[in-house]
This record gives structure tokens, sequence and C-alpha cells, in this order.
């Protein structure tokens, strides 16, 4: 086979694997591991079968999980099966693709999981052997400084040992542990679920708004102005996106009101799709009944709409037409009289104003519709129209006002949602 073919055939090789079926779950729970490269080393323990369910957790939380295995785990569960779980190739063996550098030399990983840990992988990473395929990944993570969590699983009598012990001792400020479980003399492998609750705890994670249930609204409006044509606005609905994302991550169950924006909304999420400024204001009406702990207006809804549209298109032969525009009813003053306790979270956007103007008009804005917080901006600036991925967001409620600065709008998105825990755990 020459060099030409065999590129072409790795290529589809990844390509296949990029678009396994099993990657459809990825981040249907939450994006709180988006990006994160968690290497799953399996060990040989009977306990080997849960490793599927835990890396399927991981990547319902939008891990990217890349599974090792010893030669003893592949006679109790075949490698197909965590293929099938992750989507990716599984290591069995080690060859001249440098599988242990790839995946745990500097920076290659973010998270090494031993899922279970036998006291044999335990000694030989206390002892710097490395004769199979976990091992040797293993000793290069540890040599690497990548993070590594080991969740131990044998017989009480192995755990009690003082060899086990001592590698233990020797290890316990230099990599985490996950104790075993001690039942019917057995120290069994800690459950998945405790375990994605560790690893979504060492991210960062925060239960805070675990459970909260959030409405949130994104996007543009269109208001019409005959059957074909239409007044609307450029908002993308990313920002609401990107804290609807946020919102998931935290746990909390989010509906999302949304119009017709170029950003896809995330796994998780209720959606109801809107249109027009007056379908919003019945949607949000209709959802309050629901009664929800947090209320965020993040939608850029029409503040003038047709008085009276055409029920026909208007012909396009007139050198001359008039519109005349209505103020729309502003959706956010309704909120605290649908739901008087509900934490309520407004935006207000500007042009071209000096920045203690645009506080003092957040301000009126607040006391106007009772919110407990309004995120303001000018997006009239030179800088926002040639970089609108950037953005500086003024965050403001009753006691302070908080500069983003200059960031992206993902670092807003986590500000912003920073300041929500902060301002509900009081």
């Amino acid at each position: 086979m020459n060099l030409k073919n065999y590129e072409s055939k790795l290529a589809a090789k990844k390509k296949i694997i990029k678009n396994h079926p099993s990657l459809d779950i990825v981040s249907s729970y939450g994006v709180e591991l988006s990006g994160k490269k968690i290497v799953l080393c399996v060990a040989g323990s009977v306990a080997a079968y849960k490793a599927i369910e835990l890396a399927r957790l991981l990547m319902r939380h939008g891990a990217d999980v890349r599974c090792v295995t010893s030669d003893a785990v592949t006679k109790l569960v075949q490698p197909d099966y965590f293929k099938w779980a992750t989507g990716n190739a599984v290591i069995t063996k080690l060859t001249g693709e440098l599988e242990h550098i790839k995946l745990a030399d500097y920076n290659q990983s973010d998270l090494i999981i031993v899922y279970p840990a036998t006291a044999n992988t335990l000694g030989k990473l206390a002892n710097g052997i490395d004769d199979t395929p976990v091992s040797t990944v293993l000793t290069v993570g540890f040599g690497s400084k990548i993070p590594i969590l080991m969740c131990l699983a044998m017989h009480a009598s192995m755990y009690e040992n003082a060899a086990v012990k001592k590698n233990v001792e020797f290890l316990k400020n230099k990599i985490e542990f996950l104790a075993p479980q001690q039942t019917e003399g057995k120290a069994k492998a800690t459950e998945p679920e405790e375990v994605l609750d560790y690893v979504l705890k060492k991210f960062g994670f925060s239960s805070i708004l675990k459970n909260k249930k959030v409405l949130i609204t994104a996007g543009p409006t269109i208001e019409y102005i005959d059957p074909v044509r239409i007044i609307t606005n450029q908002s993308s609905g990313k920002t609401g996106m990107l804290l609807a994302s946020e919102l998931i991550s935290s746990g909390a169950k989010v509906t999302l009101v949304y119009g017709p924006g170029s950003e896809k909304p995330p796994k998780g999420v209720k959606i109801i799709k809107i249109s027009t400024s007056n379908e919003i204001f019945n949607v949000v009406k209709k959802e309050m009944q629901n009664k929800f702990d947090i209320v965020i207006m993040a939608a850029a809804i029409s503040d003038y709409i047709p008085e009276n549209p055409s029920k026909n298109k208007i012909k396009s032969s007139k050198n001359k037409i008039k519109i005349s525009l209505k103020k729309a009813p502003k959706i956010i003053n309704f909120i605290k009289k649908y739901q008087k306790n509900v934490f309520l979270v407004g935006f207000k956007a500007e042009a071209n104003i000096p920045k203690n103007e645009l506080i003092t008009l957040a301000k009126k804005k607040m006391n106007e519709s009772n919110a407990d917080m309004i995120i303001a901006n000018d997006i009239g600036s030179k800088r926002y129209k040639k970089n609108p991925e950037n953005n500086e967001v003024l965050i403001i409620d009753s006691n302070k006002v908080i500069s983003s600065g200059w960031i992206k709008k993902e670092k807003i998105a986590k500000l912003i949602i920073k300041e929500i825990e902060n301002k509900i755990k009081i």
C-alpha cells in the first residue's frame, strides 16, 4: 500500500469514528464538560462493565472520552463495547502510533480516570511499573502532571493489605482517590453517578442553580408589514444561547422562548419558538403560570410594531409607502405582576452613549420593571461592530455596578450566571 492510499484510508477511518452514532448523546444532559478530554483507564476487575455507564454519563455532560483497557479487561468486556459507548477507538495495546503519548503527554488530556482501579494497577503506578497500556498511560500522565482520579475496587482484605495502604499513602497527595464502598466483604468501586458528581465539581460545577426552574427569552422578533415583508433587528440570539447553556450546565431546568435567531439552542432545554412580539408576550404570560425561580429577558423584542399591517402583499410598483408604527408593550414590566417572588433579569441595549448615561437608563428600567438585575451594553460602538463576538456589559443591581471589560461573549455569560448565583444564595 502506498502512502497516499494509506493516508486516504486513515482519513476515512477517522471520519467514521467522528460521525459515530454514539456521539449523538454528547451534551444531552449538560455542557459543563464540553471541550474536556477525559481518558478512562479500565483495569481488570469485574466492575469493568460499569465503566461503560460512566463513559456515557461523562459524554452526556459534554466530555470526549477515550478508553484504555488492560488485557485482563478484554476477557471480561469486549473492546467493541467501549467503542460503542464512546464513539472512539479503544486502546488495548501500544503501537508505533505512540498512543500513551497522544493521550497522556503534557496537556494532551484534562483528566485520567481509573475505573475500576485494582490493587495491581495502584501498585504499578506507585512503583513506576508500566507493562500494560493502562499502567503506561498512567506513568506518562503522572509525569506530565495530568490530574489522575483513581476509583479503587478490590476485596476488603486486599484493601487492608499493608502494601496497598503504603501505595495509597505514597500517592494520596499526588493524585485523587474516590474511596470504595465497603460492603459484602468487598471494597466496591464508587457508583458511576458519584464519580460524575466528583468530576463535575472538579471542573467548577455549581449546585446553587441545580433544579431551579428558569424561563429565558432569546433572539430577535419579527413584525409583519405585509405577509412577506418584515421589520426586525440584528440580534443573533448568541448571548441568550450561551446563558441557556450555562444554566443547563449548572443543573437548572430551562425553558427557552426563542425568536428567529441564527444560533443553535443547547441540548437539554425545552424550546418554544416564536416570531412576533405578540407571540412572545402570549407565550411568556402562559408559561408564567408554571412558576419559575428565575426569568431572564434576553430577547431583542421589537419596541415598535406596524399599526395596520397589510393583509395582502404591498405592490412594489408604488414609489413611496408610509408605515405607521405603534409602541409594543414592555413584556418585562408584567413579569413581577404574574409572579411577585421571581428573580428577574432584564437587558438594556443602547448605542453611542456615555457609560454614566447607560447606567442611569438601566437603573430606570430596573425600577420600572421591578427587576433584580439589568445587563446593559452599548451595541453602537465601533469595536462591537468590528468584532460582535466580544462585548462589554454592565451588570447592575440595587447595590453595585460590575463591568465585564471587553471580553468574549462566552465569558460574559459565565460572569452573568455567577452574579445571579451570588444574588440567589444571599
